[in-house]
């Protein structure tokens, strides 16, 4: 069941009129019920997936729970002893009670995140090394739940709060259907509240709620989904096509994956929204970003929240990077001390960004890349700065403003090749290609476009809607208020009005209907 199919349409219309008929002590039971219908549907061609994220809330539930069981077993033994144990003693039960707490907190992480690992990679490992490959088949929105509930498990070891006793509630957390297919990936702490105590019928949620809905489906319908089959087309057989395909193909796929993704997230956040829950916002305008780092603030800001919390931070305050940091800190100086080993936390954190995006070793070329340029920017950060100022160039310049979003833009373009390519090499080709095999005269050529899978009405189309949506983006990045709480402040007919254009936008030129071939959402398949 698409998030952009009318079954869903329906689907959530009937959840909101049962949410608010039902008292709202039992409102969460609805949502969970929701969405364990939901996964049923979405999962109807391999009911056996429903499996999976059984057994991850299960272990979560009960890693949780045994969690608990010790940490408040320590807390009483600690201050009934307080007065008879001295420091040594305390600190050798300290040391007892955090060895079982981490083999705990490690066995469920190592079940769930091993699961996802094999499932996802065994069969790339198995083609790089010679091994037989196996016919796996990798359960719906496996990555996010799983990653959203092994946050959970860490919070409870770090005593961020208590676990969840009601195992039901902790199902809904781990299987919530507005964000169970692409996210956004959320935190205990921010969303478990808002999904167990029962919301009060707002209007003005439902109002901007359904703008956010509609908001998603043009993105997705109006502009991915009618660009994506020439991007296919273009990357499937790159040898048969020139440079300029071929780069018209990367900038295309920049535009769809930014609508693809951040139009399915508008979607889950506009629903979740009629329920009165806010999930957490997950881009930022990320195409006007001024350096690469800033882009990774701006771009699926709750992945790259999740792995600075449990990857990054634990790796960078490691015993191990301590010592580094110590050792180069006595041979090359502070500066060195300082910035080294944060910049090589920083490069393995985004080698796993990269391998989380799919099981192919372009996707760890991806990640190194991203990470690469921004452990070389972190590295000559002063160096850059002392040539601005030779320079006398300043940061507020609008054409040094302008110059560092296309220099940003560009190096994420790279990076994009990685994502089209069916491989390494072929990415590499395709850059190279790009770039000696590109004739600015083939953008007016006659069928240029319709080799493309794309009519010249609809390349029309595209960039009026890419117009709107960089208005609206800059409009957002100006205002504290989102421009749907804008819209809705100016009253009910203009509301309607906005609505109805949109709505009209998405039935006239939206790509759907027989004929078509909606794709699904790029990162469903995480």
């Amino acid at each position: 069941m698409s998030y952009t199919s009318v079954e869903f349409l329906l689907f959530t219309i009937g959840c909101v009129l049962v949410y608010y008929s039902t008292p709202k002590k039992g409102r969460w039971g609805v949502l969970l019920a929701a969405s364990l219908g939901f996964y049923a549907i979405a999962c109807k061609s391999r009911p056996g997936i429903m499996a999976f994220i059984l057994m991850t809330a299960l272990t979560t539930y009960g890693g949780g729970r045994l969690l608990g069981s010790y940490i408040d077993k320590t807390d009483k033994a600690l201050k009934e002893n307080k007065k008879t144990w001295d420091k040594s003693q305390k600190d050798a039960f300290k040391a007892s009670v955090t060895k079982r707490k981490k083999l705990i907190c490690a066995s469920v992480l190592v079940i769930n995140f091993g699961v996802l690992c094999f499932l996802k990679y065994y069969n790339m490992l198995a083609v790089t090394f010679g091994g037989p490959a196996l016919r796996l088949f990798l359960p719906l929105g496996i990555s996010f739940y799983t990653f959203q509930s092994m946050g959970y498990i860490i919070d409870i070891y770090r005593k961020k709060y208590s676990p969840e006793r009601n195992f039901l509630k902790l199902l809904l957390f781990v299987s919530f259907f507005p964000q169970i297919i692409q996210g956004p990936i959320s935190f205990y702490s921010n969303l478990s509240g808002q999904l167990y105590e029962g919301h009060d019928f707002d209007f003005n949620n439902l109002k901007q709620g359904v703008l956010l809905v509609a908001w998603g489906f043009f993105k997705k319908m109006v502009i991915a989904d009618t660009l994506v089959g020439g991007i296919n087309l273009v990357a499937n057989a790159h040898a048969e096509y020139s440079g300029t395909y071929v780069l018209t193909a990367a900038l295309f796929y920049a535009l769809q994956l930014y609508a693809d993704f951040s139009g399915g997230v508008d979607i889950s956040r506009g629903v979740s929204q009629i329920f009165g829950i806010d999930l957490a916002e997950n881009f930022k305008r990320p195409y006007i970003s001024r350096s690469i780092s800033e882009y990774w603030r701006r771009w699926h800001i709750t992945l790259g929240a999740w792995l600075k919390e449990y990857l990054f931070y634990p790796i960078a305050m490691s015993k191990t990077f301590m010592n580094f940091s110590k050792w180069l800190k006595k041979h090359f100086g502070m500066k060195i001390a300082k910035v080294l080993p944060v910049s090589i936390a920083s490069l393995i954190t985004f080698v796993i960004i990269g391998i989380w995006h799919g099981a192919n070793w372009k996707y760890a070329a991806f990640g190194i890349w991203n990470g690469g340029i921004i452990m070389i920017s972190t590295l000559l950060e002063e160096r850059f700065g002392k040539w601005k100022t030779a320079l006398k160039i300043k940061d507020t310049n609008k054409l040094f403003i302008a110059f560092q979003v296309v220099r940003t833009f560009f190096i994420v373009l790279v990076g994009y090749y990685f994502d089209i390519a069916p491989d390494f090499s072929s990415a590499m080709q395709m850059m190279a290609k790009s770039v000696y095999d590109f004739h600015i005269t083939e953008l007016f050529a006659t069928g240029f476009y319709k080799t493309l899978l794309i009519s010249v009405r609809e390349v029309v189309m595209v960039i009026a809607a890419t117009v709107l949506l960089a208005i609206i983006s800059m409009k957002q990045e100006r205002s504290e208020l989102t421009v749907r709480e804008r819209i809705c402040k100016k009253g009910f007919i203009f509301e309607s009005a906005v609505f109805i254009i949109l709505v009209s936008m998405i039935l006239v030129f939206g790509h759907y209907g027989p004929g078509t071939d909606p794709a699904d959402f790029y990162y469903m398949q995480f």
